[in-house]
């Protein structure tokens, strides 16, 4: 009853007596527990930790501020630059801002086309966004200024 030979396996029955028989040729003891691999020790130069963990606040504290909203910018990854100013703005803050200094017709939108660039489009049909007419196109960041 207790050997399976299907996968080579050698199983037990219900009350894992493979398991008791081990303990009882032990003296009934636990087997002996591993020491774990990684120990936590205790920094020996304590002037070297506190230099790393001051870097650590200090960047933490380094917050990017919204020039447009004045709320800080969490993901500097979907940041666009400000065109008065050349930090960084929330992209939809910019957008906003185009919005309202743009002139806008009925199916007019102002849309990201890449590259720093935004663009007025007219779509004919509103419900069809595959197909539309740039009307103008804005120039937002220069292709040769890089942002630090």
């Amino acid at each position: 009853m207790g050997r399976n030979n299907r996968h080579g396996h050698n199983r037990r029955n219900w009350n894992n007596q493979n398991n008791q028989n081990r303990n009882q040729q032990n003296g009934g003891r636990e087997p002996k527990r591993r020491e774990p691999l990684f120990q936590r020790t205790i920094h020996e130069n304590v002037e070297e930790q506190q230099k790393k963990d001051a870097a650590i606040r200090e960047l933490k504290q380094r917050e990017v501020i919204c020039p447009l909203c004045g709320k800080p910018i969490e993901d500097l990854t979907s940041a666009i630059s400000d065109k008065a100013t050349g930090k960084p703005a929330h992209f939809d803050c910019i957008l906003e801002q185009l919005n309202k200094a743009e002139t806008l017709g009925e199916n007019d939108k102002v849309t990201y086309i890449g590259q720093g660039r935004f663009a007025v489009l007219h779509f004919d049909n509103p419900r069809d966004l595959k197909s539309f007419k740039i009307l103008k196109t804005i120039e937002w960041e220069s292709r040769e200024k890089k942002l630090d």
